[in-house]
């Protein structure tokens, strides 16, 4: 025995035509646009999921941007997110990863400089994380005021790839120190601390973005040795619009000795965290969340919460982590201690309130739609059929009874050609009467 068609309709379907009145035809295609909004939904749920490692290009070992991505290493663990570290020569190395699409990665520590207005596509900032100085130590007894006082000299400025490179060449240049007979030597900054304690450099420029602490610690204690104040400094920073001016207080590295023994004013561009347009939304949130945990304290370079900001420098602000900026977590993730589970639950609000916006007043609209059109059709098939009874009126001759005869047949044929769900029936025999109703009154005339 064969199963009847409405067996073979799914439950939506036949739902859809005993409640709303819709043919089969549109009860189907009504019924196939919900699955799709539903598998597109799912679809988007899966794909929207934050991935659970990425990976982040720090700096040499030992370095500030090395202990900052350990930082966000542990922070980002409690969260579940592994974060991944690779070491490189520095900001101008990192910046160069960023922008390889094969590199694997996803985040990294610029400083600021070395891109100028031409920002390389497909980055941007998370904000500024600190400012980056530039520690300049020389030897001798008698201070110098001026760079240029180095021409001549042999200096250390730093290995290719790091930042320190970028602006020493920078400042140097600046003050027509460019070569001979001037030699300017690329030394890995641990190599060059430890020749120029052994006198085999006179001068290095160092920075945390690439310098180990212990060999800052080892100068800034070394006899013999004087960090360069930068009495021009107001002047550079008009120059180099990405320097910032920063000053050392007396005594602030070692109250007991006294470290340094005067206010000493030092220059360095803000180091920018930069990913690659298209991080993962929620994974931008929980980055910027370990950066305030990590750079929002109180220290030698920065007060309590200057830091990470939201300003524009070099690169665009990520529409992302500005929008953390402003408002912080979302409330899912206030309310639910799971990253992951809060994540989840607000991608499901996220795919599912659209689609129920868009449902419940396509719901409620489709069957008024659907019902005037329907009622639309019958109301056609009126019109012919009041104009024939209105010409019943008048005497009638036999020939004109034909006519009408004839007419009336053609409506009556179109009429039984209107196919109407079986929510409009009455509407339906209605109209098949009226037309009974006309006829009998022509037979009527054509009998008198």
């Amino acid at each position: 025995m064969q199963p009847s068609r409405r067996s073979r309709r799914s439950k939506i379907v036949t739902a859809l035509i005993e409640t709303f009145g819709f043919s089969p035809l549109l009860a189907t295609v009504v019924a196939l646009f919900f699955a799709f909004l539903a598998a597109a939904a799912m679809l988007w749920i899966f794909l929207s999921a934050p991935p659970r490692s990425i990976t982040i290009t720090s700096g040499p070992p030992g370095s500030s941007f090395q202990r900052h991505a350990e930082a966000y290493q542990r922070e980002l663990a409690t969260h579940g997110v592994t974060l991944r570290i690779v070491p490189s020569d520095g900001s101008l190395d990192n910046l160069k990863r960023l922008q390889a699409p094969g590199s694997g990665v996803e985040l990294g520590f610029v400083q600021g400089g070395l891109v100028g207005d031409n920002a390389p596509a497909g980055l941007v900032s998370l904000g500024t994380v600190a400012n980056q100085p530039l520690w300049i130590f020389y030897r001798g007894v008698t201070r110098i005021t001026r760079l240029a006082e180095l021409a001549g000299q042999r200096i250390g400025i730093g290995a290719t790839g790091s930042g320190v490179q970028a602006l020493a060449r920078a400042l140097l240049d600046l003050n027509g120190i460019s070569g001979v007979p001037t030699t300017l030597v690329e030394q890995d900054s641990g190599d060059a601390g430890k020749d120029f304690l052994a006198g085999k450099l006179d001068a290095i420029f160092l920075m945390g973005d690439s310098a180990p602490t212990q060999t800052l610690r080892a100068l800034l204690r070394a006899p013999g040795v004087q960090i360069y104040n930068f009495t021009q400094a107001d002047a550079y920073v008009r120059r180099l619009s990405y320097l910032n001016k920063i000053v050392i207080p007396q005594g602030a590295i070692d109250f007991g000795q006294n470290l340094p023994a005067q206010d000493i004013t030092l220059l360095g561009p803000g180091v920018e965290l930069i990913a690659r347009a298209g991080l993962n939304s929620a994974i931008s949130d929980v980055v910027v969340e370990a950066a305030q945990k990590v750079h929002g304290k109180s220290g030698l370079l920065a007060k309590r919460g200057e830091f990470p900001a939201p300003l524009e420098h070099e690169f665009p602000l990520s529409e992302d982590a500005l929008r953390f900026y402003k408002s912080g977590k979302g409330i899912t993730y206030k309310l639910v201690n799971s990253f992951w589970l809060a994540n989840l639950l607000n991608r499901l609000l996220v795919a599912i309130v659209p689609i129920i916006l868009v449902l419940i007043p396509a719901v409620r609209l489709l069957p008024v739609v659907y019902r005037w059109s329907v009622q639309l059709r019958i109301y056609r098939s009126y019109r012919p059929l009041l104009r024939l009874e209105h010409d019943t009126a008048m005497p009638l001759a036999p020939d004109r009874v034909a006519e009408l005869l004839r007419r009336l047949d053609a409506i009556e044929a179109d009429v039984s050609a209107l196919k109407v769900p079986a929510s409009f029936a009455n509407q339906f025999y209605d109209l098949r009467s009226h037309v009974a109703f006309v006829r009998q009154r022509l037979k009527s005339a054509a009998t008198g």
